[in-house]
């Protein structure tokens, strides 16, 4: 493997290379937040491209990663694979960001405040229309709030959002619920905002709507997931 090369928060379009492998590096303790249960977050991103080339993008001082790992798609539809990944201002709270092999494709506005998340959902074409979709909760312990999102004309667009949906409690090391078909189509799979119901989430003609299919049991959201509910 070549060298890395270190592109600091490099803005711009992407390099034509997609993307074959993401994960982050450089753990940090500079933003204490604990979201995870630690205080620990990420200082750098580190991609492999298809090609074998590696490359690095480290945040400045007043940034993290603040998520679990990155998750890779084609979200600007062009045959590449991007790395989707929650970033964080210390003063403006967590956005939603995609990179590429050159640096900063696109990213969602931060959230404006410190200490304030989001938690993804994996990214899919969740309406059957060839483009894929970007989905968070906002807030997942505050405003419970699922935002959708795709890429248009190189930015990120909000194209949906539903209140009372959240996939994560403060503290806990991963982000629950997912992204399922169970033969119809995909669906988000999240808790209601009481944590006590598994609920099924579709877009459609741009418009989300939920629906219960069974209580958040010892199994968690496994079974929901696995098309048994």
């Amino acid at each position: 493997m070549r060298a890395a090369l270190i592109l600091g928060l490099l803005a711009g379009p992407a390099a034509a290379e997609g993307l074959a492998e993401a994960r982050f590096a450089e753990p940090t303790s500079r933003y204490v937040h604990g979201v995870f249960g630690e205080t620990e977050e990420w200082g750098a991103l580190e991609m492999v491209t298809t090609g074998g080339e590696t490359r690095l993008i480290r945040l400045p001082d007043t940034r993290v990663f603040e998520d679990t790992a990155p998750r890779l798609a084609d979200v600007t539809g062009d045959g590449n694979l991007e790395a989707v990944v929650v970033e964080t201002d210390a003063a403006r709270g967590a956005r939603l960001s995609v990179y590429g092999g050159g640096g900063l494709v696109a990213a969602t506005p931060f959230i404006g405040t410190a200490h304030r998340w989001l938690a993804p959902l994996p990214p899919a074409d969740l309406d059957g229309d060839g483009a894929v979709e970007l989905s968070y909760v906002d807030r997942p312990h505050l405003a419970r709030v699922l935002r959708v999102w795709r890429m248009r004309d190189g930015a990120l667009e909000q194209v949906a959002a539903l209140e009372g949906l959240t996939n994560h409690r403060f503290g806990e090391a991963e982000i629950s619920g997912g992204l399922r078909d169970c033969g119809a189509g995909a669906e988000l799979v999240l808790a209601d905002a009481a944590w006590r119901r598994v609920m099924a989430v579709r877009l459609a003609d741009g418009t989300l709507s939920a629906r219960e299919i069974g209580a958040i049991g010892a199994e968690g959201f496994a079974p929901a997931l696995g098309c048994e509910n």
